[in-house]
C-alpha cells in the first residue's frame, strides 16, 4: 500500500477544476492546509461566499479524487466562504439573524444535552464524561462526542488512541469508538494530539457535522456533547443543526467565572435550548491530612447563580487529586471507583437529568428567531 502524502494528495487535487474549466482548484489556491491522519485525510477549500453553492459540486469532486487514492479510507472537505465583517457587496449590512434549527436529529438518537462552560479550564470535559458514565449506569445507551475541535479532551478522558474504521455496514460512514460502555467520536481520534488544528470557522463546523451525521452511533437514549468553551461557532452550530433537549453549564465558584458561565446561559437561552442545569465544580477541597475543608475558589457561587438565573442546581463537585489522576490516565472515576463520593455525586445529578428528559419537563418552547446584536 502506497504512504499517503500531501503531494499525492495535491497531485490528485490537480485534476480537480473550479468552475468555468480554465484552472485547477491547487492553481487557483483555494486548497488549504492538508491535515492527514492514517487513512483519513481533511482539508478545505476557500471560495468566494457568494459562489459556493455553485463549488458544491467541486467539493464532491475533490472528495472523489482524494478517495480514489491508494490507502485513503475517509476525506473530509469543507468550503470556508468568509465576508468581511461588517460588508456585503461592498455595502454596510445589518447585524445576522440566524434562526434556531428545527432539524431533524442525528437518526437513532433520541436526546442529544450540550454541557458547555463560558471559559476553558472549570473541568467541562471530565464533567461530561463522568455525567454520560453516570446516564450509562441507569441502564441507558450513551453517547459522547466531543466538539471541541482545537483542544480534543476525549482521547485522554478515555484512554483511547486507536483511529475509528469504516462501518462494513455502511461504508460511507465511520464506528463510534466504545470504552465502558459509552460510544464515542471525537476529532483528537483522526488528528495526532501534537498536530494543531489551525482551520477556520466554516470548517470547525463542517467537522462537527460530519462528526454528528457521518457517524454510525447506533441507536442511544442520549448523546451527551463535550463542547468547546465560549458562544462561538460551535455552540451555535449544536443549537442550529441538531434540536438539543437541554444543556448543562458548569462552573467554579469565584465570581470570573461566573460572569463567563452566564454568558454561556444566557446564549443557549437565546437559542431557546432549555438549562437543565448548573454545576459547581471544584466546590471545595477536603484535605487528606488534617481532613480540613477549604473553600480555594470561594463556595456557593454557582448555586447562588442558578436561584438568580431561575435554573436548576445540580450540585457540587469537590477538587480531588483521585478525580484529576484518573482522568489524565483514561480510567473516569464513575467508571473505575463507582463508590466513591464523587461517582455518587455525578450519577444523581445524571438521574436529576434523565428524569427531566425523560418526563420532558425541561421547559422547551417553540423555537424562536434569534437576532445576534
Amino acid at each position: 500500500m502506497s504512504e499517503i502524502t500531501k503531494e499525492r494528495i495535491t497531485e490528485a487535487l490537480k485534476s480537480v477544476k473550479a468552475p468555468g474549466g480554465e484552472v485547477d482548484i491547487v492553481s487557483a489556491g483555494m486548497v488549504s492546509e492538508i491535515v492527514i491522519a492514517g487513512g483519513n485525510v481533511m482539508f478545505a477549500l476557500q471560495v468566494d461566499p457568494d459562489q459556493a453553492s455553485a463549488y458544491e459540486p467541486v467539493r464532491k469532486a475533490a472528495e472523489e479524487a482524494v478517495s480514489a487514492l491508494d490507502g485513503v479510507e475517509k476525506v473530509m472537505v469543507a468550503l470556508t466562504a468568509e465576508k468581511k465583517p461588517g460588508e456585503e457587496g461592498g455595502r454596510p449590512r445589518k447585524a445576522p439573524q440566524p434562526t434556531a434549527s428545527q432539524a431533524p436529529g442525528i437518526p437513532g438518537v433520541s436526546h442529544i444535552i450540550a454541557v458547555a462552560s463560558g471559559k476553558g479550564g472549570v473541568g467541562k470535559s471530565t464533567t461530561s464524561i463522568n455525567l454520560a458514565l453516570g446516564l450509562a449506569s441507569l441502564g441507558l445507551k450513551v453517547g459522547i462526542l466531543d466538539a471541541d475541535i482545537y483542544g480534543p479532551s476525549l482521547p485522554k478522558l478515555l484512554g483511547l488512541k486507536q483511529e475509528p474504521e469504516p462501518d462494513p455496514e455502511n461504508p460511507d460512514k465511520l464506528k463510534a469508538l466504545e470504552a465502558y460502555g459509552l460510544k464515542a467520536m471525537s476529532i483528537g481520534f483522526v488528528v495526532d494530539e501534537a498536530t494543531p488544528v489551525i482551520w477556520r470557522g466554516p470548517m470547525v463546523m463542517s467537522a462537527l457535522q460530519q462528526m454528528m451525521h457521518e457517524i454510525s452511533w447506533g441507536d442511544l437514549d442520549v448523546m451527551v456533547v463535550d463542547m468547546p468553551p465560549g458562544t462561538g461557532d460551535a455552540q451555535l452550530t449544536m443549537a442550529q443543526q441538531v434540536p438539543l433537549s437541554g444543556a448543562v453549564i458548569v462552573s467554579t465558584p469565584q465570581d470570573l467565572a461566573l460572569i463567563d458561565a452566564r454568558k454561556g446561559l444566557n446564549m443557549f437561552k437565546r437559542v431557546n435550548v432549555p438549562i437543565l442545569g448548573i454545576v459547581e465544580n471544584m466546590s471545595y477541597f477536603i484535605c487528606p491530612n488534617c481532613d480540613t475543608r477549604h473553600e480555594i475558589f470561594g463556595h456557593g457561587g454557582a448555586r447562588q447563580e442558578a436561584e438568580r438565573m431561575g435554573v436548576p442546581f445540580l450540585g457540587e463537585i469537590p477538587l480531588d487529586p483521585d478525580l484529576r489522576e484518573r482522568s489524565d490516565s483514561g480510567r473516569p472515576i464513575v467508571a473505575t471507583e463507582p463508590d466513591s463520593p464523587h461517582a455518587k455525586a455525578y450519577r444523581q445529578m445524571a438521574e436529576t437529568i434523565w428524569n427531566k428528559l425523560h418526563t420532558g419537563d425541561t421547559g422547551r418552547r417553540s423555537m424562536p428567531r434569534i437576532v445576534v446584536e
